[in-house]
C-alpha cells in the first residue's frame, strides 16, 4: 500500500469517527426534554414536537433541519436547552417549500431562551429572503424569565418575531400558525398576526395572561380553558379560524391550505436534469485532511460535488489560491468560489500557501462574483482558509485594496450565496469568502470546521504573551514550567470555542453536516432562493 493510500485512510478513518459522534449527539438532541418530560406530553394526548413536523411533511421528500445544535452546551445551570428549545427547518407541505418553526415542550415548557429567539428569528430571516410560506407549530410558555434581560427588550429579540410577522404580512409571505399548547403573554400575537389561526381542542389555549396572572392582576377567578381555551377564541373572541379534536386534524388541515397556495414570481435560475458526480462521492472523507494544516486538492473535492464532475475553471492559471468556476449541483448552475489548500506557484513564479488569499486570488474572485451576477447564478463558497498574506510584499502589492474589492462584490452581490466551511474559516478569510456576517442564505459547516480570529497555536502565543506582559508589569516572572501550563490551558480553551459545535450551538452556521448532504443543501437552497426575484447587482465603488 503506498503512503499516499494510508494517509487517504487514515483521513477516511479519522474523519468518519468525527461524523459519528457528531450523529451520536445529534441523536441525544432530537429526544429533546428527555423521556420524562416527553411522558408528560403523551399523557395529554399529544404529539411529541418531532412527531409533529414529521407528520406535517409530504412522505418521501427532502427536509433540512436548521439550528438543531442550538444552545449545545450552553445554559448549564439551568439545565441545557436542546435545539434552543424549538425545530425549524425547510420541507414540503402540500407540495410547497416551506419553512417550519415548532416549539418543544419538553424543553422547560417550550419557553424563549436568548438562543430560541435567535434560532426562530432566523428561521423567519430565511421565510422573508426566500419568500417562503412559514408554518408555525405553537406550543410554548413564553419568556423563559430567569434570562429575561437577554431574550425581552432588545432589537434582536423576543418582541423581533412580532415585526417580522407584520413585515412578512405586508410582502404576501404565507404565514400559518397552529396553537397546539400554551400560547401565552406577548406569544398570542404570533398566530393572531398570521394568516390562519387554527387551535387544538383539550390542549390549545391562548391568552395574554393566564388565570394566576388573572387572579394576581384583577381578582378574577377563572381557569384557563374557559379564558382562552378552543371553544372560547373560535366562538366567543373569534381570534382562532378553525379548532380540531386532536394534533393528526389539525395537521391536516395545515396541508390541505398549503397546497391551495398559488405560485408567485420567481427568480429563474438555470436547473437542467440533475446529474450525480462522476467520482465516488465518499472518497470526500478520505482525500480532506483532519489536520487542518495539511495541503489537498480542493478541485478534487469539488469534482466529487459537482454533477457529472464538470467544473468549467475561470482563470485558470491566475489567482490560483482560490479557484473559481462554473458548476451545476443536482441540475443547478453554480459559481463556485473555493480556497485552493494545494502550495501552488503564482504568476509570476513565486510559491504560494494554500489556504492563504493572496492579491492576485482576491482580484480574480471579485471578477468573477461580478460575471455570476451579470448571468443570474447563484455562488457557493467553500471555505477553508486561513486568511490573506501579510507581510511587506502583499501590503505593498496592495493586498487590503485587493481584499476591499473581493469583499465589495461579496457584500453587493444580489444573487443568492451558500456557504460550506469545509475546514479552516479564519480571519479576514471568513469575511471575504462570505461568513455569517455577509447574509449567506445558508451557511453550513462539514464535521472538521475550525471557526476563529486566527489558528489555535497563533492566538493561545499571542494571549500567553499578553499573560506575561501583564505579570511582567507587576514585577512578576513565570516559571518555564508553569509557562508551558499556561500556555496548554490557554490553547485548550481557545480551541474549545473554534469547533463547529461552538459556532453551531450559537447559530454562527446553520447546521454541522455530512459532507455527503452538501448536495442536498445547496439544492434545496437554491429551489427555495428560486421563490424570489433577483434585484439588480451595484458592485459599489471597485478602486482597480
Amino acid at each position: 500500500m503506498t503512503q499516499q493510500n494510508i494517509q487517504f485512510n487514515r483521513n477516511e478513518d479519522l474523519n468518519k469517527r468525527e461524523w459519528d459522534l457528531i450523529s451520536a449527539r445529534l441523536q441525544k438532541i432530537y429526544s429533546g426534554g428527555g423521556e420524562k418530560a416527553s411522558a408528560k406530553q403523551k399523557e395529554k394526548g399529544k404529539m411529541l414536537c418531532r412527531e409533529r413536523v414529521e407528520y406535517l411533511r409530504d412522505e418521501n421528500t427532502e427536509w433540512i433541519e436548521l439550528g438543531a445544535f442550538a444552545g449545545y452546551e450552553m445554559y448549564p445551570e439551568h439545565g441545557g436547552c436542546p435545539a434552543g428549545g424549538v425545530v425549524t427547518g425547510i420541507g414540503y407541505v402540500g407540495g410547497r417549500q416551506c419553512v417550519i418553526v415548532a416549539n418543544d415542550p419538553t424543553v422547560k415548557a417550550g419557553a424563549w431562551f436568548p438562543i430560541t429567539g435567535k434560532k426562530n428569528l432566523r428561521a423567519q430571516e430565511i421565510a422573508m429572503e426566500n419568500r417562503l410560506p412559514i408554518v408555525y407549530l405553537v406550543d410554548s410558555a413564553g419568556i423563559f424569565l430567569p434570562l429575561q434581560e437577554d431574550i425581552f427588550a432588545d432589537k434582536e429579540h423576543f418582541g423581533r418575531m412580532f415585526r417580522n410577522n407584520a413585515k412578512m404580512s405586508a410582502m404576501g409571505i404565507v404565514q400559518i400558525a397552529a396553537v397546539m399548547g400554551s400560547c401565552v403573554a406577548g406569544g398570542a400575537y404570533l398566530p393572531i398576526m398570521s394568516d390562519e389561526a387554527l387551535i387544538v381542542e383539550g390542549t390549545g389555549s391562548i391568552f395574554l395572561a393566564g388565570s394566576y396572572l388573572v387572579k394576581a392582576a384583577i381578582g378574577e377567578e377563572i381557569d384557563n380553558e374557559s379564558l382562552g381555551g378552543a371553544a372560547t377564541q373560535t366562538e366567543i373572541s373569534g381570534i382562532i379560524d378553525d379548532k380540531f379534536p386532536d394534533d393528526k386534524s389539525c395537521l391536516d388541515r395545515i396541508r390541505y391550505i398549503m397546497d391551495k397556495i398559488g405560485k408567485y414570481a420567481e427568480a429563474g435560475f438555470s436547473r437542467v436534469k440533475p446529474k450525480l458526480p462522476n467520482k465516488n462521492m465518499s472518497d470526500i472523507w478520505g482525500i480532506l485532511p483532519n489536520e487542518r494544516n495539511k495541503p489537498y486538492d480542493s478541485a478534487e473535492l469539488i469534482s466529487r460535488m459537482v454533477d457529472d464532475g464538470i467544473f468549467e475553471q475561470y482563470k485558470q492559471g491566475y489567482g490560483k489560491s482560490i479557484l473559481c468556476g462554473y458548476a451545476r449541483i443536482d441540475g443547478w448552475a453554480v459559481g463556485i468560489v473555493a480556497n485552493n489548500r494545494q502550495i501552488v506557484k503564482s504568476k509570476k513564479g513565486e510559491m504560494q500557501f494554500g489556504g492563504v488569499i493572496y492579491s492576485d486570488s482576491a482580484d480574480k474572485s471579485a471578477r468573477f462574483i461580478m460575471n455570476c451576477n451579470q448571468k443570474k447564478i447563484p455562488l457557493v463558497f467553500l471555505q477553508d482558509v486561513t486568511g490573506f498574506m501579510v507581510g511587506s510584499r502583499s501590503e505593498q502589492g496592495g493586498i487590503i485594496k485587493d481584499g476591499a474589492k473581493m469583499v465589495m462584490a461579496m457584500s453587493n452581490s444580489t444573487v443568492p450565496k451558500f456557504t460550506v466551511i469545509m475546514g479552516n474559516s479564519y480571519g479576514a478569510g471568513n469575511y471575504a469568502m462570505c461568513g455569517k456576517a455577509y447574509d449567506p442564505r445558508l451557511i453550513v459547516a462539514w464535521p472538521g470546521a475550525k471557526i476563529a480570529v486566527m489558528g489555535g497555536e497563533q492566538a493561545a502565543k499571542t494571549l500567553l504573551q499578553i499573560e506575561k506582559a501583564n505579570l511582567k508589569a507587576r514585577g512578576e516572572i513565570i516559571d518555564p514550567t508553569v509557562e508551558k501550563e499556561l500556555l496548554a490551558q490557554i490553547t485548550d480553551r481557545y480551541n474549545s470555542q473554534t469547533t463547529p459545535y461552538y459556532a453551531a450551538a450559537r447559530l454562527w452556521v446553520d447546521a454541522i453536516i455530512s459532507p455527503m448532504d452538501t448536495r442536498k443543501w445547496i439544492s434545496m437552497g437554491i429551489e427555495a432562493a428560486n421563490h424570489a426575484p433577483v434585484m439588480p447587482f451595484n458592485p459599489g465603488i471597485l478602486q482597480t
